[in-house]
């Protein structure tokens, strides 16, 4: 008997993953690393997704922070 192995998404299906989360649906808040966008689907990608969707988005050094809602942002302190 086979075992078939399932990969891992990668690409589009990585970003499709991304956005499928209940934080997306519920406006709430994706976190990820920026290294892993960097590998998986490319900055460009994810903004344009992002953009697509009217959400907001924050770069830190290290992480992608996507705030799933249409509404303002304040950065406070």
């Amino acid at each position: 008997m086979h075992q078939h192995r399932t990969l891992p998404p990668y690409g589009r299906d990585w970003l499709a993953q991304v956005f499928q989360c209940q934080a997306s649906r519920n406006k709430g808040v994706i976190r990820r690393q920026v290294i892993d966008v960097e590998r998986e689907v490319g900055v460009e990608a994810l903004v344009a997704e992002v953009k697509r969707r009217r959400f907001r988005l924050i770069r830190t050094p290290t992480h992608f922070v996507i705030v799933c809602d249409d509404g303002p942002v304040e950065v406070v302190g």
